[in-house]
Order: C-alpha cells, then sequence, then structure tokens
C-alpha cells in the first residue's frame, strides 16, 4: 500500500489504494496537531489532502483500520524517507524549502571516545581529532541518542571550534531529569575541570541542565537547551499525569536564576512547550541572563534539534570557545 503521492508548496497529498475494501478506514497519525487526519473513501481507495503546518518537514505514520475492529500503526510504505529516534523509526514528508544542514556532508574524523563513569554517572567522553585534552567540554544530556540520532559528534568535528563531548547516558531518565537534587548532585560532582563547561539537554534533559545550573552555578559557563520541558501550571496542566510533573513545576516557578550565564534556546514552533520555552526566555532576560530563543519550523524530534545546531549552537560555541 503507498501513502504519500505528492508535496507541494502549501499541501502535501497521500493515497492509498484499497479496490478490494480490505480497509475500514485510514488516517494520518502525525507528530504535530493538524486540520484534517482522516482519509476520505473514494473509488479507488482512500486519499487525505493535508494543509502545511507550520514546519520545513513532519514525521508521521498512517493507522489503517479493518471490518472486524483491528487496527495497525505503519510506516508510508510510500514514502522512502525515513527518521531514527528514541521511539523508533517515522516516516518524514519533507516540504519545498527544507534542506539538510549543509555540515552534513563535511568530511570530518571519528575523534576518539573513551568510557566515562563517575558515581552513578556514566557516558562516553568525546574528543576531537588531535585534541589536546584542554578544550572546552560540552557536557550533553541524552548524549548517546544525540550523537546516533542527531550526528552531534561528526558535528563537533566539522570545523566549529575544538571541544570535547561528555555524552551522558540518561539512566532513569524521567527521574533523573525532572528537577531531581539527588541527580543534580552527582551530576555536579561528576564533570571533570575544563577551561570552559557549557551544558547542552533537550526537553526533560534541558530542565535538568537548568535544574543543575540553578543549584550549582559555578559548574556551567553557558547552557544550550532545546525544546525544553519548562512545564508551567498556565500552559502544562494537561502533562499533570507525569510523575514528577509537580516537582518539575516548582522548579520552574521557583528557580533561583542568579547566576548569568549565555543561554541559547531552540524550539519547534508547532510545539506544546513554546508558549513555556518563552516565558522562560523572558524570565531569564529579566534577570540578566543574555538568553535567546530560536523558533524554528519543525517539531520534537531529534532531525529538528540537529538542523537548529547551526547556527545557533555554533554560534555559542564560538561565543564561548574565543
Amino acid at each position: 500500500m503507498t501513502g504519500l503521492s505528492a508535496v507541494a508548496a502549501d499541501t502535501a497529498t497521500f493515497q492509498v489504494p484499497d479496490p478490494d475494501g480490505r480497509l475500514a478506514g485510514v488516517r494520518l497519525i502525525p507528530e504535530i496537531r493538524v486540520t484534517g487526519q482522516e482519509f476520505s473513501r473514494d473509488d479507488a481507495g482512500w486519499a487525505l489532502v493535508m494543509a502545511r503546518p507550520p514546519v520545513n518537514r513532519m514525521e508521521y505514520k498512517l493507522e489503517f483500520r479493518y471490518p472486524d475492529g483491528g487496527s495497525e500503526t505503519v510506516l508510508d510504505a510510500g514514502n522512502p524517507r525515513r527518521a531514527a529516534g528514541a521511539f523508533g523509526e517515522k516516516s518524514v514528508l519533507e516540504f519545498p524549502g527544507y534542506q539538510r544542514p549543509a555540515w552534513l556532508a563535511t568530511p570530518a574524523g571519528p575523534g576518539v571516545s573513551a568510557d566515562f563513569r563517575s558515581g552513578g554517572i556514566t557516558g562516553r567522553l568525546w574528543s576531537p581529532p588531535g585534541a589536546t585534552g584542554d578544550e572546552p567540554l560540552l557536557v550533553v544530556h541524552d548524549g548517546p541518542e544525540y550523537d546516533a540520532f542527531a550526528s552531534l559528534t561528526h558535528y563537533l568535528a566539522s570545523g566549529v571550534p575544538a571541544v570535547r563531548a561528555l555524552l551522558l547516558d540518561p539512566g532513569d531518565r524521567n527521574y533523573n531529569y525532572s528537577a531531581s537534587t539527588r541527580y543534580a548532585a552527582a551530576l555536579a560532582e561528576a564533570i571533570p575541570p575544563a577551561p570552559v563547561t557549557i551544558g547542552m539537554g533537550t526537553s526533560l534533559g534541558a530542565l535538568a541542565m537548568l535544574h543543575a545550573h540553578s543549584l550549582y552555578p559555578n559548574v556551567f559557563d553557558a547552557l544550550f537547551l532545546q525544546s525544553g520541558s519548562f512545564f508551567s501550571s498556565q500552559y502544562d496542566a494537561h502533562e499533570g499525569w507525569f510523575p514528577y510533573y509537580q516537582r518539575i513545576r516548582r522548579f520552574v516557578a521557583g528557580a533561583r536564576l542568579n547566576w548569568p550565564v549565555p543561554v541559547s534556546l531552540t524550539c519547534g514552533i508547532p510545539e506544546e512547550n513554546l508558549n513555556n520555552n518563552r516565558q522562560l526566555t523572558h524570565r531569564l532576560r529579566e534577570r540578566g541572563y543574555p538568553a535567546a530563543l530560536h523558533e524554528v519550523p519543525d517539531a520534537h524530534n531529534y532531525t529538528a534539534w540537529r538542523d537548529a545546531f547551526h547556527p545557533h549552537l555554533t554560534r555559542l560555541l564560538r561565543r564561548m570557545c574565543q
């Protein structure tokens, strides 16, 4: 069965042939909210014309429903584009104008990696080709995932200022990254010395970097935070099911943000997290932080975070590594 059949500047057309009536329905399962997700039945099968949402690319799956009441969620067989992620592959729709980062085509040496362990903190310490060990240090929550799904070390080796990267394993991610004072203390103790240390994370990992900075202000000299889960009562009551929601909400509402360092934030235009990222950025600026939020035309996924490395992470690294 096919799916995506045509992409124009303002629309995408999906068609699923079903001449024998094997299906009772077809539904688009996008990672963002779109208007109209149910396919309509026609003589040849099922069709959907979707208006372009405010993105340059969109990850999605298709749901097939059967007359016996069963259903399955599948990749789009009519679209060869795929994106890997922490929760498996998704099909990818790319609208006209989307461009992959140029640095992906830049030759880059693999660098050198070594296992890292300090107390309960584990991960991998990566150094670029020719490193001396005195380079600035980028400390990355969900580091292995950033590397596998967003090519982080390739980016770091492709011409940005020479930095080492501490790619941290998440461990019990929901607990560790949800404003846990125990985890923040272990992180602050584990980070090896460096002339400049920059904290980086996405989603809950971004929140955890900000939390660690608020408790241990001498650890990080700058922060790069992507799609941070900075939950607030105003915008995120629907996240109340999350076991550590109240802990996160209390931290965000009362965080001690009194040690200004440069903060660069990115967030997708259609993301639920956009409003709380805007709110946090405003608050950081009020506290004297040189903070900037960059709103990008994608969503909550590793490709979106990868595509925002340049120019936003590049600028921060250049600023901190002069």
